[in-house]
């Protein structure tokens, strides 16, 4: 399977005419953002944010809708990023750190043994184990700096694909949430695309002039949880014909959920079958 990573969605850099769409679509995008972000209270007076900046199109947008807000916002808070280094050969994080010195957001390549891993473990899913490191490596870096969130690139299309890829496949229901604290508590992560949908992102970082910087993995996107969520982003794209809006109606079902209209024993209070 070709690597996805290679293949960026726009080849071509826009030109003039198209570039006319980028004030309307920015201003959308700074609508939801901000709505998500005042939804679930997920920034605060004094925050010291690390953004996950891996150079696709998510993470850009990311950075940039934070940046741009915290000129705006009535609040004061710091915005830094952090990027992860696989180790794949070929993978050159110097364009990203570039772009985040002109905008003034401090910057650090973070190294994880990504690629020795797999290397090394060939049996277990490449791409849960490149998560789980980046994660680690990410939290480590918070917490021992003080950062009080750290946020994610995760937008709409990641939320619906995920909680259609846990009820048909893990038979479980749910999905990322948008502000999560880690076990220990030493960690609060938060998702503020998570109201954006995907192809708004890759057009506004396209039209941004964002550079594309591939992870260098040969193995993105061939493993099977990749393989379920191509299929599921499919199944979406299929239905979103007929169904417009597909994805909005699934993320207000999402923050509507009538737990007794569902079936899990627990929720309903049910005793467990060897409870006297």
């Amino acid at each position: 399977m070709s690597n996805p990573c290679a293949l960026p969605a726009y080849l071509a850099p826009p030109t003039d005419e198209e570039r006319k769409a980028l004030p309307k679509l920015e201003e959308r995008l700074r609508r939801r953002f901000g709505t998500c972000m005042t939804d679930y209270r997920l920034l605060d007076d004094g925050d010291r944010i690390l953004v996950g900046v891996s150079g696709g199109k998510d993470s850009w947008a990311l950075l940039d809708l934070l940046a741009s807000l915290r000129t705006r916002a009535p609040i004061r808070f710091e915005v830094h990023a952090a990027t992860i280094d696989p180790g794949f050969p070929g993978y050159d994080p110097d364009r990203i750190a570039e772009v985040c010195e002109a905008k003034d957001i401090p910057h650090v390549v973070l190294p994880a043994p990504i690629d020795t891993m797999v290397r090394k473990r060939p049996e277990i899913t490449p791409c849960a184990m490149c998560s789980r490191l980046r994660r680690g490596v990410l939290y480590t870096h918070a917490k021992t700096r003080g950062y009080t969130k750290i946020a994610l690139g995760h937008h709409l299309d990641d939320l619906v694909e995920t909680l259609l890829i846990n009820q048909f496949f893990e038979g479980r229901l749910s999905t990322m949430p948008l502000k999560l604290t880690s076990d220990d508590g030493a960690n609060t992560v938060i998702r503020p695309l998570g109201y954006c949908e995907e192809e708004d992102l890759r057009r506004f970082a396209w039209l941004k002039g964002y550079p594309f910087v591939p992870c260098g993995c040969p193995l993105c996107g061939a493993s099977v949880l990749e393989s379920r969520r191509a299929q599921v982003k499919a199944l979406v794209a299929d239905l979103q014909k007929s169904i417009p809006d597909l994805k909005f109606s699934m993320l207000k079902a999402m923050k509507n959920v009538k737990t007794t209209h569902l079936l899990d024993k627990e929720l309903l209070g049910l005793p467990k079958p060897w409870a006297k």
